[in-house]
């Protein structure tokens, strides 16, 4: 009995972030992809307003930014894969805009949650402009987790859901061959 206790107790080591990298359901839909990775969920962060709708995030004057929130085993999948992820399938040095995607509201943002992330974040970002992987420099903001809003639950597993629509086949559906094809390896089930 207490060994089928202890494992019940079992919980691996988990970390958080959240990830600003255009609409939230091309991020959603990667990032649940990935091994290691234990939850997804679409909302909003790095505003003022408290509890805001999609409606108030996309007028621009809430300060929040669509994000996804990424809870992960990094004994699976390191900050520094997530990060390097996150560079490789959006613009960082888009100011407001992903895309067709323009304001605030898809900017590019981290919000860490702790100093190991921040350090990781520094790292990448570093070797990104000493590559010079983009012509233009990264306008990402780094900022620590002040707040998340859960997005309304009709945001959950859009893509999913909603494939066939035409945001979805002509933006998201591009990304996501992209995205199997470059991180086939860091897949799960594949």
């Amino acid at each position: 009995m207490q060994t089928i206790m202890m494992l019940l107790s079992f919980q691996p080591a988990t970390d958080t972030i959240l990830l600003g990298a255009g609409c939230f359901w091309c991020v959603e839909a990667m990032f649940k992809k990935l091994k290691g990775v234990i939850s997804v969920e679409s909302g909003y962060s790095g505003g003022e307003m408290e509890n805001p709708s999609y409606r108030d995030v996309c007028s621009g004057e809430t300060g929040h930014a669509e994000v996804v929130k990424v809870v992960y085993d990094p004994a699976v999948l390191s900050v520094e894969q997530l990060l390097e992820i996150f560079f490789a399938v959006h613009n960082p040095t888009t100011l407001n805009r992903q895309g067709p995607d323009v304001g605030t509201q898809y900017r590019s943002a981290i919000y860490y949650s702790n100093e190991a992330q921040l350090e990781a974040i520094q790292q990448v970002m570093s070797r990104i402009e000493e590559a010079q992987l983009f012509k233009d420099p990264i306008v990402t903001e780094v900022a620590p987790i002040k707040n998340f809003y859960k997005a309304e639950d009709y945001h959950t597993d859009y893509f999913e859901l909603h494939g066939n629509e035409p945001y979805c086949q002509m933006v998201i559906r591009p990304k996501m061959t992209r995205f199997k094809e470059k991180f086939r390896s860091l897949l799960e089930g594949i």
